[in-house]
C-alpha cells in the first residue's frame, strides 16, 4: 500500500541546492555579522525549478534572526502600481502607531506614502522619480531601525510584478551593500520583455545570480521514495525523471498522481506514468480542485482573479457566498494545500495561482473581472484597485466604465505611475467615451505620457485640439502642454509654430498672451531662427511697458528680461525688467517653480539673467528656492537636475569654481537618470566642462564631453551657456586652434543673425581673437575692439573687464598696461573672482611685480583654479629671481 496520507510521507529534502543555500546561509550571517553587510541574491530557472522552495529554505535560515517579509508577483497584478512594494514593506510596519510610521518618511510622506497605500493621494501629479526616490529614504529608514533583527526581503516570481516595482527594485539594488538588508529574488529565465531589461539590471548588481537546474536522476529518485516509500524501484525512479526531465514542480505532482492512482512504484508500472505526467501538468491540479466541490472551486477562482493576498471577505463576495461559506471552503483548500492560512488568501505556490487563474473560461474570467471591479469599488478600496480588472473586461459603451478608469488614471499619477494611469486611458478610449468626453480623454491621456513619452503625447494632444470638447482654459492648456511636449521631443519650431497658430485664433485675454509669451520663449530657447531681430522688437513693444501687475505680465516681463540680457542691452533695463516679473524677490504665486500653467522656465528665464547680469546673489536666492521647492514636493526627475544646474551656473558666475564643479556634477548625475539628450543634459555638461576648464582639468573635461556626446551636431534647442562657443574653448585647451575657429566662426554668424551680442553668454568674439592673434592679427584687433563696444553697451563689470583684457592683446605695451589696470579695476568690482583672478595675473605679468602675481595666486586658489594658481605661482617664483615668467 502507498503512503497517501501527510502524516505517513517523509519530509522531503532541497535536493541538488547546496552551493545556493550556502551562498544564502553566508548572505544571511554577513547581515547578522558585526559589518552588517547587505547584498542581492537571484535565483533564476524555468516554471518549477524550483526558485519557491529555495526562498522558502532562505526563510528558514533567516527567520530566527531576521525580519523576514515576503512578495510575489503574479498574472492578475502585473497592471496595479506598488503592489509588490506593498506587499513587502507594509508588513514590516505592523504595529507602528501613524506617528511613528510618519517619522520614519520624514519630508517624503506626502510624495512616498500613497504609493504604499498608506495614506489617499493627492489631486497633484507625483514624480516618479521623486516616489521612488522617497521609497528609497524610506527603505533606508526601516533598514536603520530593524538593525537588531536586519530585514530580508523575498521577492518571488518577480518577473511577473508590477512595472513601478521591479523599477523601484532596481534602483534600491545599487544601494543595498551599503546598508544591512538582504534582498533575494527569483524569477523565470525567460522573462517577458517588459521585465527582461529591470530584471537585467537587478541581475547586474547582485553579489550572486544563479540559474538553478532541473534535479539528476539521483536526485529525483531520493525524491521519489521520500514520497512513495523505499518500494520505489529504480526503473521507476527512472522512469519519473524521464517524464518531468527533473522539473521539480512537475516530479511533486506526478507523484502526488501516482498517489491518488495507488500506483505501485515499480517497474510493471511505468507505462502509466507518462500519461500521469501530462494530467498533472496544470490539469491535474485543477482536477484535484474541482473534487473539493463547487464552492472551495469558486473561492480558489475568485482569489485567482482578485490576485495575491485576497481578503477572504472580497473573495467570498466575488464568489457569491457567505463568510461562514467561505470560511469553511477555506479551511478545505488549505487542507488540500492549495492554499495557505485563511485570511488572506494565498496560493501555496505560484504555478498553482496561474493553473487556477488559466482554468476559468475566458468569457467566465472576463466576467469575473467585471464584477471584481464593482467589488472591489464597493469596498471602499479605491478606483485605482478596481481598475486592473475594468483593463481586462471587454468594450462595452459603458460610460460609468470610462468615468471609472479616467478616475483610477488620475490616481495612479499621483502615486507615481504614469504608465499605470496610461493604460486606463487608453482603455477608456476603447470604451469608447460620449462623443463630449473623447477630447478630454485624449487631453488627459497627452498629459498621462508626457514625462515618459513626448512624441506619444503630441499625437494624443493634437488628436485632442482637432475635435471638439476642449474649450477655454483646457484647450490653452492642451496647447501648451503640447508646444511643451514638442520641445522635450527637440521640436522647438514646431513647439513655437503651434502656441502661434492657437494665438492667432484666440480672442484678446489672458489666454491669448499665455499663448503669445510660449510663443515668445519657444522662439527664443531655438538654436536658430528666422526673424530672431524682429521677434525681441516685438517682445519689447508688448513688454517694457508694463509694470508686472498680474502673472500674464510677469511671465512676460521674465521673457524680456532674458531676451534682452541674450542681446547684451542696457544691464540696468534688464535688472529692472528682472525686479518687476518677481513679487519681493521671489516668484509670484502661479509662477513658482513647480507651479504647471506656466512651467519652470519662467523663474528660471530671471534668474539666469540675474546670473549674467552680475548679480548671482539673487540667481542663487531663487535657485536654492528651486531646489527646495522640488525636494519637498518631490520632483526628482529633469526639474531637480536643472535646479542642481542652475546653482552650479550662479556659482560659476561669482567665480565659486569648486561649488560649481559639484552642483553641477550632481545635475548631471540626475539628468542621466531621467534619459538621454534631454536639454538639462546638455545644459549641465555645458557648464561642466566650462568650468572644468576654468579650473585648469583639460582632460576631464573632455571626458565630459565625450561621455555626453557635447559637440556637434548641436540640438535645435539653445544651451546654456553657448554650447558651440564651450566646446570651441575646450578645442583651443587641446591646440586644435583651427578647429577652434571655424566652430567660433560659426557661433558668430549665428549670435550675430539673431542681434545677440552678450559676450559673457556667448564669448566668440575674444576667443576667435586671441584664436587669431598669431595668423590674422588686424582681425583679431577688430573683433577685440566690436567685443569691447558691446560690452560697454552691456555695462557690466564683468563684461568690461573682459573685453578690456581681450583688448589689452592688442596693444603697445604702454596701453596694454594701462587697459589691464582698467580690467582689473572692473572686474575687481564684479562678482565674477575667475575673471578677476586671470586679469591680475595677467595685470602683474605685464608689470612684472611679484607682490601682484602672489596676489593673483591667492585669487586663483580662492575660486578654485588650480593650473592659474599654479602657474602666477611659477611666474612669481621667476620674477622673485629676477628672470623672464614661464610661458604659457
Amino acid at each position: 500500500m502507498l503512503p497517501s496520507r501527510p502524516e505517513h510521507r517523509r519530509a522531503v529534502p532541497l535536493l541538488e541546492r547546496e552551493p545556493e543555500l550556502a551562498a544564502a546561509a553566508r548572505a544571511v550571517a554577513a547581515l547578522c555579522g558585526p559589518a552588517a553587510c547587505g547584498s542581492l541574491l537571484v535565483y533564476r530557472g524555468e516554471a518549477g525549478i524550483g526558485k519557491t522552495a529555495m526562498l522558502a529554505a532562505v526563510r528558514r535560515i533567516a527567520e530566527d534572526r531576521c525580519t523576514v517579509s515576503g512578495g510575489c508577483g503574479g498574472e492578475a497584478v502585473t497592471s496595479a502600481p506598488f503592489h509588490l512594494v506593498r506587499q513587502l514593506l507594509r508588513p514590516v510596519l505592523a504595529g507602528l502607531t501613524d506617528d511613528r510610521v510618519r517619522h520614519l518618511f520624514g519630508d517624503w510622506y506626502e510624495v512616498a506614502a500613497p504609493a504604499l497605500g498608506l495614506v489617499a493621494p493627492g489631486g497633484r501629479t507625483a514624480d516618479p522619480q521623486g516616489v521612488r526616490d522617497g521609497l528609497d529614504w524610506f527603505a533606508a529608514r526601516l533598514v536603520e531601525r530593524h538593525r537588531a533583527r536586519p530585514l530580508v526581503l523575498l521577492v518571488d516570481d518577480a518577473h511577473r510584478a508590477d512595472t513601478e516595482s521591479l523599477t523601484w527594485l532596481a534602483s534600491l539594488a545599487v544601494s543595498v551593500p551599503s546598508h544591512p538588508l538582504l534582498v533575494v529574488l527569483a524569477h523565470r529565465a525567460d522573462p517577458p520583455p517588459g521585465a527582461a531589461r529591470l530584471l537585467d539590471r537587478l541581475g547586474g548588481a547582485a553579489r550572486l545570480r544563479v540559474t538553478l537546474h532541473p534535479f539528476s536522476p539521483g536526485a529525483t529518485a531520493e525524491l521519489v521514495r521520500a514520497a512513495l516509500g523505499d518500494r520505489a524501484d529504480d526503473p521507476f525512479c527512472r522512469e519519473v525523471w524521464t517524464v518531468t526531465g527533473g522539473n521539480p514542480y512537475e516530479t511533486v505532482e506526478l507523484l502526488a498522481k501516482v498517489r491518488d492512482q495507488l500506483l505501485d512504484p515499480v517497474e510493471r508500472s511505468v507505462g502509466r506514468l507518462r500519461d500521469l505526467g501530462a494530467s498533472a501538468r496544470g490539469s491535474g491540479l485543477v482536477a484535484r480542485l474541482e473534487r473539493l466541490g463547487t464552492g472551495p472551486a469558486r473561492l480558489a477562482r475568485a482569489a485567482a482573479v482578485l490576485g495575491t493576498g485576497s481578503p477572504r471577505g472580497l473573495a467570498a463576495s466575488l464568489a457569491g457566498m457567505t463568510s461562514a461559506e467561505a470560511t469553511g471552503c477555506a479551511e478545505r483548500l488549505r487542507e488540500a494545500r492549495i492554499v495557505t492560512g485563511s485570511d488572506p488568501l494565498e496560493f501555496v505556490h505560484p504555478l498553482i495561482a496561474s493553473a487556477v487563474y488559466r482554468s476559468i473560461p475566458p468569457a467566465t474570467r472576463t466576467a469575473m473581472h467585471g464584477r471584481a471591479a464593482w467589488a472591489v469599488a464597493r469596498a471602499g478600496l479605491g478606483a485605482a484597485a478596481a481598475s486592473r480588472h475594468l483593463l481586462e473586461i471587454h468594450p462595452g459603451d459603458d460610460e460609468e466604465v470610462v468615468v471609472q478608469l479616467r478616475e483610477a488614471a488620475r490616481e495612479h499619477l499621483a502615486v507615481g505611475a504614469p504608465e499605470a494611469a496610461r493604460r486606463c486611458l487608453e482603455r477608456a478610449l476603447l470604451e469608447p467615451p460620449p462623443p463630449r468626453m473623447y477630447a478630454q480623454v485624449l487631453y488627459e491621456l497627452g498629459c498621462a505620457t508626457l514625462l515618459t513619452s513626448p512624441a506619444a503625447t503630441v499625437r494624443h494632444l493634437r488628436s485632442a485640439l482637432a475635435l471638439p470638447g476642449l474649450d477655454g482654459d483646457l484647450r490653452t492648456d492642451a496647447t501648451c502642454r503640447l508646444a511643451q511636449a514638442l520641445a522635450h521631443n527637440d521640436q522647438l519650431r514646431e513647439a513655437a509654430h503651434s502656441v502661434a497658430a492657437e494665438a492667432a485664433r484666440a480672442p484678446a485675454g489672458p489666454a491669448r498672451m499665455r499663448l503669445q509669451a510660449a510663443h515668445f520663449m519657444y522662439e527664443a530657447f531655438r538654436a536658430t531662427e528666422e526673424d530672431g531681430a524682429g521677434r525681441s522688437r516685438r517682445l519689447a513693444e508688448l513688454a517694457d511697458h508694463l509694470p508686472g501687475a498680474g502673472n500674464t505680465e510677469r511671465a512676460l516681463l521674465s521673457l524680456r528680461a532674458f531676451d534682452a540680457m541674450l542681446r547684451g542691452e542696457d544691464a540696468e533695463h534688464v535688472l529692472h525688467l528682472c525686479d518687476r516679473a518677481l513679487v519681493d524677490g521671489r516668484p509670484a504665486r502661479g509662477l513658482s517653480w513647480t507651479d504647471t500653467e506656466w512651467g519652470f522656465e519662467t523663474p528660471a528665464m530671471v534668474g539666469v539673467a540675474y546670473a549674467f547680469t552680475d548679480r548671482p546673489d539673487r540667481a542663487l536666492d531663487l535657485f536654492e528656492e528651486a531646489v527646495r521647492a522640488y525636494e519637498i514636493s518631490g520632483w526628482r526627475g529633469a526639474h531637480h537636475a536643472f535646479a542642481h544646474t542652475l546653482l552650479g551656473l550662479a556659482h560659476r558666475r561669482r567665480g565659486a569654481l569648486v561649488e560649481a564643479e559639484g552642483f553641477l556634477r550632481e545635475g548631471l548625475r540626475l539628468a542621466d537618470r531621467v534619459g538621454a539628450g534631454l536639454p538639462v543634459q546638455w545644459d549641465a555638461a555645458c557648464l561642466l566642462v566650462d568650468t572644468l576648464l576654468a579650473r585648469g582639468r583639460v582632460t576631464e573635461a573632455r571626458d565630459i564631453a565625450t561621455r555626453h556626446r557635447f559637440g556637434p551636431p548641436w540640438p535645435n534647442v539653445m544651451i546654456m551657456p553657448d554650447g558651440p562657443c564651450v566646446h570651441a574653448r575646450l578645442l583651443l585647451a587641446e591646440g586644435r586652434t583651427e578647429e577652434a575657429v571655424a566652430e567660433l566662426e560659426a557661433a558668430g554668424r549665428a549670435f550675430e543673425a539673431r542681434d545677440r551680442h552678450n559676450g559673457l553668454w556667448a564669448p566668440w568674439a575674444c576667443d576667435l581673437a586671441r584664436a587669431l592673434a598669431t595668423d590674422d592679427p588686424t582681425r583679431a584687433a577688430r573683433l577685440a575692439t566690436r567685443a569691447r563696444l558691446q560690452a560697454e553697451r552691456f555695462g557690466t563689470d564683468t563684461a568690461i573687464g573682459e573685453a578690456l583684457r581681450c583688448a589689452a592683446l592688442f596693444a603697445r605695451a604702454e596701453e596694454a598696461v594701462q587697459l589691464l589696470a582698467q580690467a582689473v579695476h572692473h572686474l575687481k568690482a564684479s562678482p565674477s573672482a575667475y575673471e578677476h583672478a586671470q586679469a591680475r595675473h595677467e595685470y602683474a605679468l605685464a608689470i612684472r611685480c611679484p607682490k601682484e602675481l602672489a596676489h593673483a595666486a591667492a585669487l586663483a586658489t580662492a575660486c578654485g583654479a588650480d593650473h592659474l594658481a599654479a602657474r602666477a605661482l611659477r611666474d612669481h617664483a621667476h620674477l622673485t629671481r629676477d628672470t623672464d615668467p614661464v610661458p604659457e
